[in-house]
């Protein structure tokens, strides 16, 4: 996914996934879409980690990220600190 595939996409307010498909979105606790979590992170209205810090989400999310050939660990983490205490859940 490049740069100009990601202008207009939502992105998870918890580990910053791009949301691009329905699939992507997490769930309320009445089943409909969360528009702020993916599913990963939200089920059911709730956390799926609760107690997850944000240096443990950085390390998670930059280790994903490196296993899944996006980029580096070391790209990844450097993205993650600049952007993950950004995001809803970590304000």
């Amino acid at each position: 996914m490049d740069m100009k595939e990601l202008e207009g996409l939502v992105f998870c307010q918890s580990c910053g996934m791009p949301l691009g498909k329905d699939e992507d979105f997490g769930t309320n606790a009445d089943g409909s879409k969360s528009e702020e979590y993916c599913n990963y992170c939200y089920q059911n209205g709730e956390f799926t980690q609760p107690n997850i810090t944000l240096d443990e989400m950085i390390e998670q999310c930059s280790k994903a990220i490196d296993e899944n050939g996006i980029m580096s660990l070391e790209e990844a983490k450097k993205i993650s600190q600049q952007n993950l205490p950004k995001l809803k859940r970590w304000k």
